[in-house]
């Protein structure tokens, strides 16, 4: 299958679908249409609540692509890539309504990022999670914060320097990333469905309400992530980390 980004609207739910077949993994294109179809939904008045989730059955997503991180050629490159996954970010923290995670399996680096950045998130017992960035030379400089706000600055770095593990579903939701944890997918899908549908009957404008209440004190992302970006940009070109992506060709 081709990756894809879909959106399906449905009694005033959109659900945002991506998938890619390597793992679920984000090349650039899939992230701007990923922080597009975000926005957009975010500005339908049709409306009310979404879903983001992915494809296939035990990835939710496997963080960056290898492919294209391998293929950066400078510093401007670097940054542009990386901003991907600041611009889903910020899209979703801009968002006014409430987005909820679907996240059926393993998820990795970026992925983190972004179940992270969710406003309500859950999860199957295999949604077990890992920040693996410093095993390639980098670091999780982009979706840090997005991760930090959620797990607070201890849990953030216990993941980010033990960068080999997997930390499993229960830990993430006693951290405070999933709220809940279901056996499977069947058991996920029919709790998120549930809950998007309750959320619809709230009032939409104190929902956006909300929504900056609970995203106060990152007025200064857009710049922060940008910022981020250019580390993680500059980080990628270095000699530790090319010969680390080498074993991926």
């Amino acid at each position: 299958m081709e990756a894809y980004v879909k959106t399906n609207i449905q009694d005033q739910v959109a659900t945002i679908e991506f998938f890619h077949p390597a793992h679920n993994s984000l090349p650039g294109d899939i992230l701007s249409q990923l922080a597009s179809s975000i926005t957009q939904a975010g500005k339908n008045d049709e409306v009310l609540v979404i879903v983001i989730k992915s494809g296939g059955d035990r990835t939710f997503c496997a963080g960056a692509s290898f492919t294209e991180l391998i293929s950066i050629a400078d510093e401007n490159e670097g940054e542009k890539f990386f901003m991907g996954f600041a611009n889903v970010i910020n899209a979703m923290r801009k968002c006014p309504k409430f987005i909820i995670g679907r996240v059926q399996g393993k998820t990795v680096g970026g992925g983190v990022g972004l179940a992270a950045a969710m406003d309500y998130c859950m999860a199957t017992k295999y949604a077990a999670i890992k920040l693996s960035e410093l095993n390639i030379g980098i670091g999780p400089f982009v979706v840090g914060p997005a991760v930090e706000r959620k797990l607070g600055l201890s849990g953030m770095s216990q993941i980010a320097i033990d960068a080999n593990s997997f930390y499993s579903p229960e830990w993430a939701k006693q951290k405070g990333l999933f709220t809940q944890v279901f056996d499977s997918t069947q058991e996920l899908d029919e709790a998120v469905m549930a809950f998007a549908k309750n959320l619809c009957n709230y009032n939409p404008e104190a929902v956006k309400e909300m929504k900056q209440m609970f995203w106060r004190g990152t007025e200064d992302w857009d710049q922060l992530l940008n910022e981020r970006a250019k580390i993680s940009g500059r980080l990628v070109l270095s000699d530790f980390t090319k010969q680390k992506l080498e074993k991926y060709k």
